[in-house]
């Protein structure tokens, strides 16, 4: 099946502040803030949602085709992705602009201070899915340009592509009509729970209106799980047991991988959300949202650890 992942592609640049914010930011000063926060050191690390989920459907066997705008410094994030097995055929190279960057400062009480540069993410990939064959195809509509998110549920729509709406980060962006008409017709609605309260919010819609408009809600809970709602009922499937927390960024892109690894192999929701739990663990146990690794064998055998035989075919 061909998996088309539409989202971003970023480099993170992570620092780290030997010191608390709080202690040089003056709250009856806040309306002239001036302050500069010397760090350690700064290490990058390849991100992005279409390149997280992409990296981790590599993982699990897939050869997903990312759709999204990269800047001139294109060169390392080719290499990996080149390295990993993952096209870059799709991918729109913006010669002016640099590739979006997310610059994050942490402090010693685990406050964060982030700039993000949207860089060539400001401009559309504009894919037509002219040879998507529409019963072997599914697209994830990830947090990325806005103008490719809203026509790409158009393309999928008219074409009769299953498609998943993952708004995420990009929200602040939406209003609530061109929300409503990009869920509407979805295969799937994915969110965690604060962003499902901003996606009623803006939209004035409850839960029951949504799924209305969508085949099925997906709610991610962290720690407590996620739970599957459908016309029929819920279902709550638990988290996989972590070795060791070493930080959470990037979890919800490797559980999205899993989810669609499970679907385009024909499993059911449920199975596919479990196989989305498994994803997100290894991604929880490493620094950084592209840096853990598992094969097939060692994938399924913490599937059945933690869920039992069956429900996950490769």
């Amino acid at each position: 099946m061909n998996i088309f992942i539409s989202g971003s592609l970023a480099y993170d640049r992570i620092m780290d502040f030997p010191g608390k914010f709080s202690d040089y930011i003056l709250p009856d000063k806040i309306h002239i803030l001036n302050v500069c926060f010397t760090v350690n050191g700064m290490v990058e690390k390849f991100g992005g949602t279409a390149g997280n989920v992409a990296y981790s459907l590599a993982l699990l066997g897939e050869r997903p085709l990312i759709l999204a705008s990269i800047g001139k410094d294109y060169d390392r994030y080719f290499d990996w992705l080149k390295e990993h097995g993952i096209s870059f055929e799709h991918i729109r190279i913006v010669e002016s602009e640099f590739t979006a960057g997310a610059y994050i400062t942490t402090d010693m009480s685990d406050n964060q201070i982030t700039g993000f540069n949207p860089g060539a993410m400001r401009l559309p990939t504009d894919h037509d899915f002219a040879d998507a064959v529409p019963e072997d195809t599914i697209v994830l509509i990830a947090p990325g340009n806005l103008q490719d998110m809203m026509a790409y549920a158009g393309k999928c729509r008219e074409k009769g592509i299953r498609y998943i709406c993952d708004p995420g980060q990009s929200l602040t962006q939406w209003k609530g009509g061109d929300l409503r008409e990009w869920i509407r017709g979805s295969f799937m609605l994915i969110s965690n729970d604060y962003e499902l309260e901003m996606i009623m919010k803006i939209t004035g819609l409850m839960k029951e209106d949504l799924l209305g408009m969508t085949g099925c809600l997906i709610t991610t809970l962290g720690e407590n799980g996620s739970v599957i709602r459908q016309p029929g009922g819920e279902k709550t499937v638990p988290v996989a047991k972590p070795g060791t927390v070493v930080d959470p960024t990037g979890a919800g892109d490797a559980y999205r991988a899993g989810l669609m690894k499970g679907l385009a192999s024909g499993l059911d929701i449920e199975s596919s959300a479990k196989m989305g739990a498994v994803a997100a663990v290894y991604t929880i146990e490493h620094y950084g949202t592209q840096e853990h690794a598992f094969t097939h064998d060692e994938f399924m055998k913490r599937f059945t650890d933690n869920f039992g035989q069956g429900g996950c075919r490769r």
